[in-house]
């Protein structure tokens, strides 16, 4: 089988592949048109960050059966058109850990110790050692946004210096981040005014952009420092600025920007610019957090490892589902429908939970139902994860998260003929339950949604609208989508007799704003709205 390799991969790595019997084709250098014409030829194809793994040169791929990303992210690869035509696609999102955690470790060295700018100084011939005293890292407090698998890192390496650690994480639950001798902060707001350094590890969604802005900054201790070697965007730069000017922030140092510069022009050609360049407290490193030649290493044999395995046919942990044939076949609506009703938690609530139930009813408690498990996992961790999860590591994820899982079965149901219930139990105690069924043999149908019993078939855009049970209250959403051509598309209230309160369901046809969320949310008698978004 060959395998194709258009950017710069360790030599040793692919060595083993050739040695396993594999034929390996190093062809840096070509241009997308180059690689479309001769991608046909080949069984695997091993990329970095550089090429576009886009749907032109997929439908190009006649014979590729897996693609490997030889790093974390996988931006640069159409999961989706990978997907439909059935190849797999693995990354190696652990090999940088290490990297990572090293580089935000020096980085708050630099900051509490002047390096840079002691640096930039000595350079322009200024030697006054005097006005580059810096401070100690023993005896202070760090912050950590986010805390999986880097930041636990970053916490074990700074509480080796003698710093004190508090960490903030919404979908942690706090025995699992007490359990690395870490304070747990519930909230942001609760983080911010103890700490001496802020250092960020979290994924770049739409609740974390610009999640440090000024009014966060406005919580700290003057003189607070901050390092984000996380992703650019988390941090709104302008009102960094205005605080690095200030000295509300002593200094900062990022190894990612929103908007960064292109990292293979030479000097001579460079346009970018940005107004955090012009500061002697600010730091700057262009993106190296997995730049060592030992990540580079593990990053390499961590790929060819995954592509010879997924090559042989072995199970691989994909970043996409796996093809599924013969009998699975049939499972397939109830493995989007598993998905489903795990994604729903974190679309609409925000505490963390300690435990998910699923129970399996009707003709589902005599099947298999791994996989089904691990899709409703899969769906849970969707709305949170930055990197797509898949089937083999999902499970490891949320028992990291400190998330128990149980799976049971029932074989009857009531009026369904099949049934999946999941059922979620938050930290402070209280439960809270969705169920769906398969109808006919396909239609995907949620038919209880936290206490309440619906019959909704799940679109793509669905609003779950909490609102008082009074007359009225439909009819002013309703007018207030048609006000902002919003098509409804499905609608469905749930109520219970006597209780003020009622629940209602609408399907649309596009996706909606947050400006129209917000619009909902003041509509008088609405008391909650959620937005949740599905793929078909």
């Amino acid at each position: 089988m060959k395998v194709l390799v258009p950017e710069k991969i360790a030599s040793e790595a692919l060595d083993t592949l050739r040695q396993k019997g594999f034929s390996v084709d190093e062809v840096r250098g070509k241009s997308a048109a180059e690689l479309k014409e001769i991608i046909c030829d080949y069984d695997a194809l091993i990329v970095r960050s550089a090429t576009q793994v886009d749907k032109d040169l997929i439908e190009e791929a006649h014979k590729l059966k897996i693609v490997g990303r030889a790093g974390t992210g996988v931006d640069n690869i159409d999961i989706p058109a990978c997907t439909a035509k059935g190849i797999i696609v693995v990354n190696t999102p652990d090999a940088n850990t290490n990297a990572a955690a090293e580089l935000a470790v020096g980085l708050a060295y630099a900051v509490f110790r002047n390096i840079g700018e002691a640096n930039m100084k000595s350079r322009r011939g200024d030697f006054r050692r005097g006005l580059m005293a810096g401070n100690e890292l023993e005896g202070r407090v760090a912050g950590l946004i986010g805390f999986g698998r880097i930041a636990q890192n970053v916490a074990k390496k700074l509480k080796g210096v003698g710093m004190k650690i508090l960490a903030y994480d919404p979908f942690m639950t706090r025995q699992r981040v007490e359990a690395f001798d870490v304070c747990y902060c519930e909230t942001l707001e609760e983080l911010l005014p103890q700490v001496d350094l802020i250092s960020i590890h979290t994924p770049k969604t739409r609740e974390t952009t610009n999640m440090i802005a000024a009014p966060q900054f406005a919580l700290c201790t003057t003189g607070v420092r901050l390092v984000n070697a996380a992703r650019g965007g988390l941090v709104n730069e302008a009102d960094l600025y205005d605080a690095l000017v200030s000295g509300k922030v002593k200094a900062a140092a990022m190894d990612v920007l929103a908007e960064e510069p292109n990292f293979n022009l030479d000097p001579t050609e460079q346009k970018y610019q940005n107004p955090l360049l012009t500061l002697d407290n600010f730091i700057y490193t262009p993106h190296l957090g997995a730049s060592t030649a030992e990540a580079s290493a593990r990053v390499g044999f961590g790929v060819v490892d995954l592509i010879a395995r997924g090559l042989r046919g072995e199970m691989v942990p994909a970043v996409n589902m796996p093809p599924i044939s013969g009998s699975a076949e049939e499972m397939r609506p109830y493995i989007s429908l598993a998905e489903k009703l795990g994604s729903i938690y974190f679309q609409a609530e925000q505490e963390a939970v300690s435990r998910i139930d699923i129970i399996y009813g009707g003709d589902l408690a005599l099947q298999e139902t791994g996989l089904l498990t691990l899709s409703v996992l899969k769906g849970f961790l969707a709305p949170i994860s930055e990197n797509r999860v898949n089937f083999v590591n999902v499970r490891q994820n949320v028992q990291e998260m400190g998330v128990q899982v149980n799976e049971s079965s029932q074989k009857h149901c009531g009026r369904f003929q099949n049934l999946i219930k999941v059922c979620y139990t938050q930290t402070s105690g209280k439960v809270l339950s969705v169920s769906g069924t398969i109808l006919a043999t396909d239609i995907q149908m949620l038919v209880e949604f936290f206490g309440y019993e619906v019959d909704f078939p799940l679109k793509n855009h669905i609003l779950a609208v909490q609102n008082e049970n009074v007359p009225g209250v439909i009819g002013r959403v309703g007018t207030l989508l048609g006000s902002r051509n919003i098509n409804i598309a499905n609608l469905n209230w749930a109520g219970k007799e006597g209780k003020p309160r009622a629940q209602a369901f609408i399907a649309v046809d596009t996706e909606v704003s947050d400006e129209d969320i917000a619009a909902l949310a003041n509509v008088e008698g609405v008391l909650r709205i959620s937005r949740l978004e599905f793929d078909n």
